[in-house]
């Protein structure tokens, strides 16, 4: 009798201690699939009101999910947004204001996947989701630590990349930037490149990203996973397969934002961003080309979301995965004479935000949100403790009641420029250095929403001004409060 009432307490130990182990270390209620575009500027997407490109594999995502229309990254270029929304922190907590691995900085902490491996589930990236080089990333003929640069290891349970062409691919290319009298070849780096390629989407890293994934979502479609899918499209060199140009051609059809005279006078000098018209020495013809350029890379990467979205369809798993689709930042199209990423308006610090979840209802949300708040939005939508010292927010109240608010301002950065963004519902406000030295840009987004009159230095906003700088110095001491 004896014995047995011992092994009855003994039985009854191991069933609590499990019990006990198993709220330590809950699964994950969903799937997360996260699929992030590179260089993608809202204004793109048809399901943000773009008449001319359209993408309708990203539009059926924001159809039955929730379209964030005041999103907005924590860095301007890829690599402090990526180590900021992975890591959980922002750039100036944790000091990545470049390209660099945040593991460094943030230590034994867990980053957005590896919160979820430690929590039972697999954890994989296809491509580009801490940053990497494109194209040098993301050429043929690269060891493989050539594509890993600034990803995380601890991050993930596998890591694949997608080797393509990039600038390279056979077909009909034109070096856009810096080659005014047309006698540049098509070259590699940074540049404005359009490429009309020759063959299908599988020669390109999107078409092979988008088929890994899709093997990842069948081979794991029976256990839990964090699957980060990175399509390096419609970052430079734009290029995509010839089937996706015809929508864009000839391409002095293209429309190009409006051109203000003076419109850069009241700009600071650290506010001109560092592509222009001018400096790239593109006229009218090749910034035309390079929209439509840019728009036939947005359809072939749309199209990839599209197969692997079928691909969680055939799977059968639609109804257990949360699904996220966003870009690291956004992109300038030729707004006030500006191209591509790195200043703080809205064409560049504003994304797109989609996030679908099993079971709750389509909408639009004007709430401002950052991409700091996936990380802990996602872990409390699938039943994981929060880390209390996560600098974003849980956004997930905004998916059943959209009309609430989280947030006055978000918050963000371009550390190349030591530029720093307040933005507000109704007002954007811009310093350079954190004591303005350089300079102040203050918008009135409803008066003013493509931001043509800088108020900064108006009387009538002076108390705007001092409130604001405040406001900043405020923010930039709560954000390094978390120092690491």
């Amino acid at each position: 009798m004896i014995d047995r009432a011992i092994a009855c307490l003994l039985a009854v130990f191991v069933l609590a201690t499990g019990s006990a182990l198993a709220q330590e270390k809950p699964e994950p209620k969903y799937n997360v699939l996260f699929i992030i575009s590179d260089d993608l500027t809202y204004t793109a997407l048809s399901c943000y009101g773009n008449e001319v490109c359209r993408t309708p594999n990203i539009d059926a995502i924001a159809a039955e999910g929730v379209r964030f229309t005041r999103a907005y990254c924590q860095g301007t270029y890829c690599g402090p947004s990526r180590a900021s929304f992975m890591s959980g922190y922002y750039p100036h907590a944790t000091g990545v204001l470049g390209y660099k691995n945040p593991r460094p900085q943030i230590g034994d902490r867990a980053t957005w996947s590896q919160h979820f491996k430690n929590h039972g589930a697999y954890a994989a990236r296809v491509s580009k989701i801490f940053h990497m080089g494109v194209p040098g990333g993301v050429e043929y003929g690269h060891p493989p630590e050539h594509y890993h640069q600034a990803d995380d290891e601890l991050s993930w349970t596998e890591r694949f990349n997608s080797p393509g062409p990039e600038w390279m691919a056979a077909g009909d290319g034109e070096t856009l930037e810096g080659n005014p009298e047309g006698k540049r070849p098509v070259v590699g780096g940074n540049t404005f490149v359009v490429v009309e390629a020759d063959g299908d989407d599988l020669i390109h890293s999107d078409g092979k990203t988008a088929q890994k994934a899709a093997e990842l979502i069948a081979k794991h479609k029976d256990e839990r996973f964090w699957l980060g899918v990175g399509f390096v499209r419609p970052h430079v060199p734009f290029v995509a397969p010839r089937s996706y140009y015809p929508p864009f051609k000839p391409y002095d059809k293209m429309v190009l934002p409006p051109k203000v005279e003076g419109d850069w006078d009241d700009i600071p000098k650290p506010g001109i961003n560092y592509k222009t018209s001018e400096n790239m020495k593109m006229d009218i013809r090749r910034q035309k080309k390079a929209l439509g350029g840019y728009y036939a890379s947005v359809a072939y990467m749309d199209a990839q979301v599209g197969k692997v979205m079928d691909a969680l369809e055939e799977a059968g798993i639609a109804d257990e995965t949360i699904v996220i689709f966003t870009s690291d930042h956004g992109y300038h199209l030729g707004e006030h004479d500006f191209w591509a990423k790195v200043s703080l308006r809205d064409e560049s610090a504003g994304v797109p935000l989609i996030i679908k979840v099993p079971g709750k209802k389509p909408a639009v949300c004007h709430s401002l949100v950052e991409l700091l708040d996936l990380y802990p939005t996602t872990a409390a939508l699938c039943g994981l403790p929060v880390p209390e010292r996560l600098q974003g927010k849980d956004i997930s109240p905004l998916l059943d009641d959209p009309t609430r608010e989280v947030r006055d301002a978000a918050f963000s950065v371009a550390p190349m420029r030591k530029g720093f963004l307040l933005r507000e519902r109704d007002w954007a406000y811009i310093q350079y250095e954190e004591d303005a030295s350089k300079g102040i840009e203050l918008f009135d987004v409803n008066a003013d929403p493509n931001g043509y009159t800088n108020l900064a230095e108006d009387p009538a906003q002076a108390e705007r001004v001092a409130a604001f700088k405040e406001k900043m110095a405020a923010k930039l001491k709560a954000v390094r409060e978390n120092d690491l």
